[in-house]
C-alpha cells in the first residue's frame, strides 16, 4: 500500500484567489490536492484554518503545531505537509522543529502568487513537499521554490518572487523545547538616532520578553541601552540585516557591547520573527536563554 501523508490547510497564498476586495483564502485543502499530478501517495486533508500567516497568533501556531503532532501520532501517517502563507511561515516552522519529535518529515510549503495568477505556484510547492515527504528525511523544513531548507534558520528573502526563502546555520534544539507557547513577546524597531519609547510601551502594555531588531551586527542607541537595562525581562538582540553573525562589538554608548553589558542577548543567526518564538519558546520552558541565542 503507497504511503499515507497528512496534508494540512491553515490558509495563506495557496489557498487564495484575487476578488474586488483583495486576495483572501478561500480554497480547501481537498480543492488544492485535487489539482495535482498522479503520485505514488495516498492524501489525507486537514482543514484546519483559513488565515492569512500576516494575522496568525501564537494561539494560532500554538494549534498547528499541535495539529501537526496529532497527525504525527498516527502509526499510518509516513509525514506532514503543512499549507502555510509565507509572511510567518519561518516563525511557526521553527516553533514545529522547536516542539516536535524529529522521527517523522514535517514540511512547510505555500505560494508567493494565488490560485488564479497566471503564475501560480502552490501546485509546483506542494507537489515538491510531498515527495520531499516520501524522501523520508526526518525533521521540519521548508520546501518552497525548488529550494529545500531547514526550519531553524529559515527566513522569507523575498515579498514578489517565487524562489522566496533562504537559511542560515546549522539546526539545533529539535525537540527540545515542548511546552506550549503563550508569553508576549514584542520586536522592537531599531533605527538611527532612536530612543527607547516603543520599547518602554511595550513593556507598559505587559510583555513578557523583547527582541530588537537592530541595526548592524546589533547596535541600538545610549537610551536603548538605558531601557533595556530598567527592562526586567529578557530582552535578546537581532538585526534588520538579514544574513551574517552578529556579534557585541561595538561601544560609544549604544552599541552591541553596550547593549550586552546592560543585559541583552545577541542572537547570533536568527532574525527577529525567529528570535520571537525562540524567545517564548524558551520562556515558556524555563530554559536558559544566553546558551539557546548562541
Amino acid at each position: 500500500m503507497s504511503p499515507l501523508v497528512a496534508v494540512i490547510a491553515t490558509g495563506g497564498t495557496i489557498a487564495s484567489s484575487r476578488g474586488a476586495d483583495g486576495a483572501k483564502p478561500s480554497l480547501r485543502g481537498e480543492d488544492l490536492l485535487a489539482g495535482l499530478p498522479a503520485l505514488p501517495v495516498r492524501l489525507r486533508p486537514v482543514e484546519l484554518l483559513a488565515k492569512d500567516s500576516s494575522a496568525l497568533t501564537l494561539a494560532d501556531m500554538q494549534g498547528i503545531v499541535d495539529a501537526v503532532r496529532g497527525q504525527l501520532q498516527d502509526p499510518d501517517i509516513a509525514g506532514v505537509v503543512i499549507l502555510h502563507g509565507t509572511d510567518a511561515m519561518e516563525e511557526t516552522s521553527l516553533l514545529a522543529h522547536l516542539q516536535l519529535a524529529q522521527g517523522k518529515p514535517v514540511v512547510f510549503t505555500g505560494a508567493q502568487f494565488t490560485s488564479d495568477h497566471p503564475d501560480a505556484d502552490g501546485p509546483g510547492n506542494l507537489t515538491d513537499a510531498i515527495r520531499a515527504v516520501l524522501a523520508g528525511a526526518p525533521g521540519v523544513r521548508i520546501v518552497f521554490g525548488g529550494r529545500n531548507l531547514p526550519a531553524w534558520g529559515a527566513y522569507k528573502f523575498s515579498s514578489d518572487s517565487a524562489d522566496a526563502f533562504r537559511g542560515l546555520g546549522e539546526p539545533k534544539l529539535a525537540g527540545a523545547l515542548p511546552a506550549p507557547v503563550s508569553a508576549r513577546v514584542d520586536i522592537v524597531a531599531i533605527h538611527p538616532g532612536g530612543d527607547g519609547l516603543h520599547l518602554r510601551a511595550s513593556l507598559q502594555a505587559g510583555a513578557d520578553g523583547i527582541v530588537l531588531a537592530a541595526l548592524g551586527s546589533g547596535n541600538a542607541t545610549a537610551d536603548v541601552v538605558a531601557a533595556v537595562r530598567d527592562a526586567g525581562v529578557p530582552v535578546v538582540v537581532s538585526s534588520r540585516v538579514p544574513e551574517g553573525v552578529l556579534a557585541p562589538a561595538y561601544g560609544g554608548g549604544g552599541g552591541g557591547h553596550d547593549l550586552a553589558l546592560a543585559g541583552a542577548v545577541h542572537s547570533r543567526l536568527l532574525r527577529p520573527g525567529q528570535a520571537r518564538i525562540l524567545l517564548a519558546a524558551l520562556i515558556a520552558n524555563g530554559a536558559p536563554i544566553a546558551e539557546a541565542f548562541a
